[in-house]
Order: C-alpha cells, then sequence, then structure tokens
C-alpha cells in the first residue's frame, strides 16, 4: 500500500482524447483504463495475478452483491477486500445503482433509498445513499460511487427527469456520508454520476449541478442501457466538455473495443464492462482483427492462433482449432482461455490508445485500428 492520497494528473491531450494517472492509496491508475468488473470479488474465470499480467491497474467489486454474499461486516473483519481477494492494487466500487434496474421486480424505490428482496434467499435490505456508502467503505476500496437510479432507455422525458434529479439529492448525501466515513482522510475518492438518460438539457443539468460538488471524478451513468451507440456519443458530447477538466472521467458499463475507442476520442477516462469476460465464456474472443465465433465449424482445422504476434499466452500459444474443440466440449478451460485472451486485448487496446495520445498520433491509431477490425480475422497475416 503507497499510502496516496486520491488524485489525478492529466498529462497529455490530443485532441479531445486524455492521457492520465490516477492516484490511489493502492497504486498508480493509467488512463485511458479498463476495469476488468470483479462483481463478487472475483473475475470470472482468471487468477488475480493473471488479471494483473494483462496491464489491468484496477478491477471493479460489486456493492450489491458483496452486500448481500459475503456481507461487507465480514470483509471488513477480514481485513478489507483488497486482502480479501488477494488484489493488492486499485479497486472501484459500484454503489448498487445499476442493480435498481437490472434488479426492477425485487426492489421498491423512494426518496430513501432502496427496498431491495435478495434475488438469494429472500431477505430485506435498504440500500440508501448513506448505507451505499458505507458499505463501500467497509470493503475498503479506492474509488467509491454515489448511489444514483439508473434506468433503461428509451424512456419517457417525465421519468428520465425523475430518476435525475433523485440522483442529484442522493449524490449530496453520497458526499456528506463518504465525508464522515472519513474517506478523505484514507485517501480514498468518490465519484458523482451525471444522469439524464438521452436528453441533452437533462445531461447538461446534471452535469453542471455535479461539477459544483467536491467530487474526485466525476462518471457519466444511464447509457449503454438500450441505446444504439450513436444515441450515446452525442450524450458524450454533450456530457464531457462539462465535466471538470481536471477530475477523471469514467463512462460506466462501457463496452465494445470500438465503444471503447470512440469513448477515448470524446474524452473518457475510464471504462468498466463486464463484455470482454462475459463474451469469454460463451466462446467469443476480441481480436486485433475484429471478434472471432469459435463455436463456428470453421475453426475446426484451423492451425492458427487468435494472434501469434500477441504476448498474451492465451492469444498466441493456443490453435483455433484446439480452443473451437474446448469450446464445443464446454469445457472450463474455453472459460479461462478466451476470458485471459478478452482481457489481454482489452488492455492492449488501452495501452496503445495510451501511448497514441502520448505521441500525438490518436487520429492515426483511431483509423488504423479500425482498419484493422474492418479486415477480419480470416485473411492470412
Amino acid at each position: 500500500m503507497s499510502g496516496k492520497a486520491f488524485s489525478f494528473k492529466l498529462l497529455k491531450t490530443d485532441g479531445m482524447a486524455r492521457r492520465g494517472e490516477i492516484s490511489t492509496p493502492h497504486g498508480i491508475v493509467n488512463t485511458p483504463a479498463f476495469m476488468p468488473v470483479g462483481t463478487q470479488a472475483t473475475v470470472k474465470a482468471m487468477y488475480p495475478e493473471q488479471v494483473r499480467e494483462t496491464g489491468a491497474d484496477v478491477v471493479l467489486g460489486n456493492t450489491y452483491h458483496l452486500m448481500l454474499r459475503p456481507t461487507a461486516e465480514r470483509v471488513d473483519r477480514l481485513g478489507g477486500l483488497h486482502s480479501f481477494m488477494n488484489w493488492p492494487h486499485t479497486i472501484l466500487t459500484d454503489s448498487g445503482g445499476f442493480q435498481v434496474m437490472s434488479l426492477a421486480q425485487l426492489r421498491k424505490l423512494d426518496e430513501e433509498g432502496v427496498r431491495f428482496q435478495s434475488h438469494i434467499d429472500g431477505s430485506k435490505h435498504l440500500l440508501s445513499p448513506e448505507r451505499s456508502i458505507e458499505i463501500q467503505g467497509l470493503l475498503g476500496s479506492d474509488i467509491q460511487m454515489q448511489l444514483d437510479e439508473c434506468i433503461r432507455l428509451p424512456a419517457e422525458r417525465a421519468e428520465v427527469q425523475r430518476a435525475m434529479e433523485l440522483s442529484l439529492r442522493w449524490a449530496e448525501r453520497s458526499r456528506v456520508q463518504f465525508e464522515k466515513m472519513g474517506g478523505v482522510a484514507k485517501g480514498q475518492g468518490l465519484y458523482g454520476i451525471v444522469q439524464g438518460g438521452d436528453v441533452p438539457d437533462l445531461r447538461v443539468r446534471s452535469a453542471e449541478e455535479l461539477a459544483k460538488m467536491p467530487f474526485e471524478g466525476y462518471s457519466v451513468g444511464g447509457l449503454a442501457v438500450g441505446e444504439p451507440q450513436d444515441v450515446m456519443l452525442r450524450m458524450l458530447e454533450t456530457t464531457t466538455p462539462l465535466m471538470p477538466v481536471d477530475k477523471p472521467r469514467y463512462l460506466m458499463g462501457v463496452g465494445t473495443p470500438d465503444d471503447l475507442l470512440e469513448s477515448v476520442k470524446r474524452g473518457i477516462d475510464q471504462f468498466d464492462c463486464v463484455m470482454p469476460t462475459r463474451a469469454g465464456r460463451h466462446g467469443l474472443a476480441y481480436t486485433r482483427f475484429g471478434k472471432v465465433n469459435l463455436k463456428n465449424a470453421r475453426h475446426a482445422d484451423d492451425p492458427r492462433p487468435l494472434d501469434e504476434e500477441a504476448s498474451c499466452q492465451a492469444t498466441s500459444g493456443y490453435s483455433r482449432a484446439y480452443l473451437h474443440h474446448l469450446v464445443r466440449a464446454n469445457e472450463a478451460l474455453a472459460a479461462m482461455l478466451l476470458t485471459w485472451n478478452n482481457l489481454a486485448y482489452y488492455q492492449f487496446l488501452m495501452k496503445g490508445m495510451r501511448e497514441a495520445i502520448e505521441a500525438g498520433s490518436f487520429a492515426a491509431f483511431y483509423d488504423q485500428t479500425k482498419a484493422d477490425w474492418a479486415r477480419g480475422d480470416i485473411a492470412p497475416r
């Protein structure tokens, strides 16, 4: 543990794209950064050491799930989340706000917070802004999130506005609780979350109001929840210019490699998404030359690795024919190797973007990356 307080340093810009460093008590996060999702204190099908070796500086834990099992109080007694999951690097925890949407049939929401019925055993819980921050404090995460209400799109303007205004009120309460729990003194950071759906003026109001509050970072929430990519990108173009330049910007729950490339172009610094790990468990690999579905019979006799030039052993060390066999045989090793490949590719992409921004060549990197994806994986290399 470095003992450093949370801080952000903007090192270089190239257009809207930004290269920076986030300092936390558990190390440096190089941005733009992709954060693998470790919902239940584990990145599925991966050892923590493997996750680190892919280039990840930070992983994400889920407040709602850890609240239910094993409970934040137990994790605290056992030394905190870093020790519990053997990840001595930076951890970000979400607030439980996404589950307000995804588990809508199991909850009731009012001004106080969200009353959940556990999907595990039916027990009842209140997740208020104060309780969400308390849980994240007990977990000991370096970067914590305000509780917000995330709604699916499309939605009526009145519903989007109601959720956005509630999230602003919850942001203030989250901040008060964060300071009450000594988060600043512990060197931790709390992020506010911009809401407003696909309504530009509501996004503007949310971003402007949040910028008045003393958060260590700012997030864009409520996107990648059913809207087309072009709507998401338009909302980023509306929102990011209003977010503080000297604070990190986090786009929550995003996304595909193309989403990452387009969003960095529009000024985003941090991402998380279950996509690379979930895809790996379902036979889909992400590579420099696009997606490869290992379920397809055309791979059955293909001796090529996914990418012989990759430094990741899962990518360069196993034939497509073998990976296809593992997927078709439903072997656990299929999920392990393809998840490893996918996370390594995501980190390769982020590293490439960081280096391109540093060199002032982001536009050329953007064009080359798009061209490689368009070429596809069938052409001989």
